[in-house]
């Protein structure tokens, strides 16, 4: 079974998603106009305007933070490690291109998922990938099988593999058996659950910052300290990722294809963009302003800061690791990434890395669970005994982590992963005519010196599709 499961998860992330996902990124940049190079310096506006109070919904903000905490993970500093060991510091280059990529097709699905949104019974705004299914292309049962993947993957799966990570960490460095740290967790987890969409939101936008700027802050002061090294990394990846750069050991030379298939892993697994996953925080959000591409262009942001800062503040400090010396010898990326760590700044910065990887494994832990719920609205199941036997299944394969086959566990969670991300990619080629609408009257707007509102009015077809009132507060101009 695990061979079996070795094998397809292969086929799909060793080239077919790795195309379909590079190549949806590069559609959607061409429809959009390459919206996310042509707005890139807006982001600080952007992220000033996320912060501003909404009423029934969250702030693109908080929505923001919600989707960061989703995306960060043991991946965004293990994951980048051990890239660098599989392909070389060429790997980091393609992840930066992967993100780059990946910030159009996650304008895509979270301005779609903006404009397709509902009201759930208390008036907030729910949505995502199943919404725009239903609403969009008129395919509930696409909706359905969807949403019932999401729960499966997010939901069950890949909290368990998190929590496997985070157990055996905790464990280390409480000095506790795996049943005691596992058991500590679901236990520290159980009031997070409690708190519902809203409020698990809310807690990210107050934690979220502080932990990624902790990692951030790190990075940026071992870069400084070794500022004169900079020049030399560059280059270096720069070579590595077209195959001109021989491995730090002076043995092998890694090629270009392995630097390209890692990097291109690592930055769409770590980034989510196309699987289908932010929508369910983006469309949550009341935008400002309003206008469904704006919240697309603040999820840009979320992509941006997963890839290009926090992933990249990895990878320097593994290849200035191996500036000052060969390259610690790892298997596997948490090692690497310790051992590097505490190279360039001492042995205390190793526990630094044990601790930002139990927080990063935490906060991802709880956004997946927030959006594991917010499906159950669209499934028609958002009642009590619904979300408890949820948070029950939660809490339990959060306990059980560490003691399935991990392995095991991460090659079911990408074939799933993969089969959400076929799902959610053919809806939003399919809709990319209405991506193309929502960008182009955004960007029409902001050539007229116009604050962006959209107004579905202006669309018959697509008022007939998106909820009543939502989309049509707005004055025609």
């Amino acid at each position: 079974m695990s061979d079996f499961l070795l094998f397809i998860s292969e086929i799909l992330w060793g080239s077919a998603m790795l195309y379909l996902l590079a190549g949806a990124g590069l559609w959607f940049s061409w429809r959009t106009h390459f919206i996310q190079f042509r707005y890139l310096r807006f982001f600080p506006r952007a992220l000033s305007r996320s912060l501003r109070p909404s009423g029934s919904g969250l702030t693109a903000f908080e929505a923001l933070c919600t989707s960061v905490a989703a995306r960060v993970g043991s991946g965004n500093i293990a994951g980048v490690a051990f890239a660098i060991i599989s392909g070389g510091p060429g790997a980091v280059f393609w992840m930066w291109v992967a993100g780059l990529i990946g910030m159009a097709t996650s304008f895509a699905e979270n301005a779609l998922g903006q404009l397709y949104k509902g009201r759930d019974r208390e008036g907030n705004f729910r949505g995502g990938p199943a919404w725009y299914m239903e609403r969009g292309l008129g395919m509930r049962w696409m909706g359905v099988l969807f949403s019932l993947f999401l729960i499966f993957t997010f939901g069950l799966l890949f909290n368990a593999a998190q929590a496997g990570a985070l157990s055996k960490a905790l464990g280390k460095a409480l000095t506790l058996p795996v049943y005691a740290s596992s058991g500590l967790l679901a236990l520290c987890l159980l009031p997070m659950l409690l708190l519902g969409f809203k409020g698990v939101a809310r807690l990210m936008c107050r934690v979220v910052p502080p932990i990624a700027g902790v990692w951030v802050i790190t990075a940026l002061v071992v870069m400084a300290l070794h500022l004169s090294a900079l020049p030399d990394i560059f280059l270096m990846i720069v070579r590595s990722a077209f195959g001109w750069q021989e491995a730090a050991s002076g043995a092998l030379a890694w090629s270009i294809s392995q630097a390209l298939t890692s990097g291109f892993q690592r930055g769409m697994f770590s980034n989510e963009a196309g699987m289908g996953a932010t929508p369910n925080a983006a469309a949550a959000a009341t935008s400002w302003p309003p206008h469904p591409a704006a919240q697309g262009i603040v999820q840009m942001i979320g992509v941006f800061i997963d890839t290009l800062v926090i992933c990249s503040s990895t990878a320097f400090i593994v290849l200035l690791a191996g500036m000052t010396e060969s390259l610690p010898s790892a298997t596997d990326g948490l090692t690497l990434a310790r051992e590097s760590l505490g190279r360039l700044a001492g042995p205390w910065a190793k526990d630094l890395v044990a601790g930002v990887i139990v927080l990063f494994a935490f906060i991802s832990i709880v956004a997946n669970y927030a959006y594991a719920e917010n499906n159950l609205v669209f499934l028609r199941r958002y009642t009590p005994p619904y979300r408890w036997l949820l948070r029950i299944a939660v809490i339990a394969m959060v306990f059980a982590g560490p003691f399935f086959n991990l392995p095991l566990l991460r090659q079911v969670a990408e074939v799933t992963m993969a089969l959400m991300a076929v799902m959610n990619l053919t809806a939003i080629l399919l809709l990319s005519p209405v991506v193309k609408c929502i960008a182009d009257d955004y960007l029409r707007q902001r050539r007229l010196g116009l604050k962006p509102v959209f107004n579905s009015d202006r669309y018959p077809e697509i008022a007939r599709q998106v909820e009543p009132d939502v989309w049509r507060s707005a004055p025609l101009e």
